[in-house]
């Protein structure tokens, strides 16, 4: 009788945590999500900037192997017709098998977005030296905004 009375004089093991130790630890975790997310959201938009920097590089260098391949003329115009032109295979005059198209795919930004096209560049597109202008409109998707990504000047 005597062991069932040390039994029963036990208190319940108790598991879990207190609402002041849960607490605590949610307030650590906003300190740490406070101190951090900052730093990984600018990272990101420096990310995306670079990666349409290399789109643009990309489209650039397709347009520069047709001004190659046509008596140094770059392809006049902007926007889609250039693009699907660049996409779209030639025949050429001395083999039945046609010349690869200069772009696989759309250039497109980091932001999903078609990159632009103009030649002769003029207005805000123009360089000083005379290449066409290719350019993304940025986070915002607004052209001539200050978050412009371009191939003419240091952005």
């Amino acid at each position: 009788m005597q062991a069932s009375r040390r039994f029963a004089l036990r208190r319940p093991v108790r598991s879990g945590f207190t609402l002041i130790e849960v607490l605590l630890v949610l307030a650590i975790l906003g300190v740490i999500a406070a101190m951090v997310v900052p730093n990984l959201l600018g990272r990101q938009d420096e990310a995306n900037r670079r990666a349409s920097r290399i789109s643009i590089a990309g489209f650039e260098n397709a347009v520069k192997q047709y001004a190659a391949e046509h008596d140094g003329q770059f392809p006049e115009g902007n926007g889609d017709s250039v693009i699907q032109m660049l996409m779209t295979p030639e025949q050429t005059d001395d083999s039945a098998k046609p010349r690869s198209p200069y772009l696989e795919k759309i250039p497109m930004d980091a932001w999903k977005n078609p990159l632009r096209y103009e030649y002769p560049a003029s207005g805000n597109h123009q360089s000083t030296t005379g290449k066409p202008a290719i350019w993304s409109a940025g986070a915002d998707r607004q052209d001539d905004t200050a978050d412009d990504i371009n191939n003419w000047s240091q952005n």
